[in-house]
């Protein structure tokens, strides 16, 4: 559990344009929002698709490629204000564990989602961005650093008071919600006089990194392999479990295994399933869809691999595709119980986003099935704990924290643990 430095809940009645930046596992995305009050929005936004050298390059590689971007959609999509009296605020979505000692600050503590960048872990993120702008002449101030959960928690209240929960069911899996600061220890003891212990503040849980000791989750000996081979052994348990960087390289593992004991694809050479990740979570998914009787798309999907298959085959693989999926919407929802009994929710809209949760073949059924398995709600019950889609929380919640920290910095209160006077969202020393 990591403070985010979110103190306030949206109105649904702030206002003005923020520019806000997201960091995902595979694309980012440059978005400018303009916040129109009465609970809506509008946005503009371009996405990049991030090079697969960025995820092992060099700090300086990173930033200044996120800075290019940025800097490509300022020219390409808007006229704004260039001169520094008047900087654009940005709040920059960063998905990745971080502790935050302030709202414009974040200590990358550990890279997830295949990426191992060094010179990151251990450092604040905030200046080595802001210095990448700077860099390229940009006139962009950085005042809100948020994880996309954080985000599509906030974002999510903005239109609708009753969400309890942001949750991202993607490349990564997390979840965030709010509670009293008394219950982080972390920072309890150390709180500004303005800020009580009871005051709220949204929790960044970081729960891909449950059970690293290996001690609740069922796992299986392709769960172990995925583990040992990945970048970072012993780290994100949970997430590597369920979310969708790992569910076709599941997949593959299985088939694998099951040709290597002669059980499928006899006879043949498997050449391509042999390399690590050639399967990305659209495979299983795919598959699930298939709409034929005889699966002749689940056919074609392993000729583009170099492998014939049976019907018989085809429909084991669908089986163990929907054992994968299954597996991870039930797993999933695990933590959104644990929240709801931790803070006491009977009811709760549970705002998720991600394309497993958007894109995967029955994974909102499947998740909504566990949820009334987990809290045995009756026949006659209706679902009392919800996963409803999520507004965009990567994008539209950092520009409403931005626009809440900019509220907090005018009326002088505190966004964080260091005593510092922002002026125009930079520290006046």
């Amino acid at each position: 559990m990591l403070p985010t430095w979110v103190m306030d809940f949206p109105t649904g009645e702030e206002t003005g344009d923020y520019l806000a930046i997201d960091l995902g596992g595979t694309n980012i995305r440059v978005i400018l929002v303009r916040l129109l009050g009465n609970r809506k929005f509008d946005t503009i936004q371009s996405k990049y698709v991030l090079p697969k050298w960025i995820r092992t390059s060099t700090s300086n590689e990173l930033w200044l490629f996120i800075a290019q971007c940025v800097k490509t959609f300022i020219d390409e999509e808007f006229d704004y204000r260039e001169s520094p009296e008047d900087p654009i605020l940005l709040g920059f979505t960063f998905s990745y564990p971080a502790f935050q000692s302030r709202i414009n600050s974040g200590v990358l503590q550990r890279w997830t989602k295949g990426f191992d960048i060094p010179d990151v872990e251990g450092h604040d993120v905030v200046p080595m961005l802001q210095d990448a702008l700077e860099s390229l002449g940009l006139s962009v101030v950085v005042v809100a650093l948020i994880n996309d959960t954080t985000g599509t928690l906030v974002a999510s209240t903005y239109t609708d008071p009753e969400t309890k929960m942001g949750l991202i069911f993607g490349t990564g899996v997390n979840g965030a919600y709010y509670d009293t600061i008394s219950s982080v220890s972390k920072i309890s003891n150390a709180l500004p006089p303005d800020i009580q212990e009871d005051a709220s503040m949204a929790i960044n849980c970081e729960y891909g990194a449950f059970d690293n000791n290996i001690s609740v989750l069922p796992r299986t000996k392709y769960d172990d392999t995925i583990d040992l081979e990945s970048p970072r052994p012993g780290q994100q348990s949970y997430e590597k479990m369920i979310s969708g960087y790992y569910l076709g390289e599941l997949l593959r593992l299985v088939l694998v295994d099951l040709h290597h004991q002669g059980h499928i694809f006899k006879g043949q050479t498997i050449g391509k399933l042999n390399e690590p990740f050639i399967m990305d979570t659209s495979f299983p998914a795919r598959i699930e869809e298939d709409p034929f009787e005889n699966l002749c798309e689940t056919g074609e999907l392993f000729n583009s691999l170099g492998i014939e298959t049976t019907v018989p085959e085809r429909e084991l693989i669908r089986r163990i595709c929907e054992l994968i999926g299954t597996r991870a919407a039930r797993l999933s929802v695990c933590s959104i119980a644990a929240i709801c009994k931790k803070r006491g929710y009977k009811k709760a809209h549970c705002a998720a986003d991600g394309s497993v949760f958007t894109r995967y073949p029955y994974f909102p059924d499947r998740a909504a099935r566990a949820l009334r398995d987990i809290f045995q709600w009756g026949h006659s019950t209706p679902d009392l704990v919800t996963i409803v889609p999520a507004e965009d929380g990567s994008g539209v919640g950092a520009a409403i924290i931005a626009a809440l920290t900019k509220q907090r910095m005018a009326n002088g209160e505190s966004v964080g643990l260091d005593e510092y006077h922002p002026q125009d969202g930079k520290d006046s020393n």
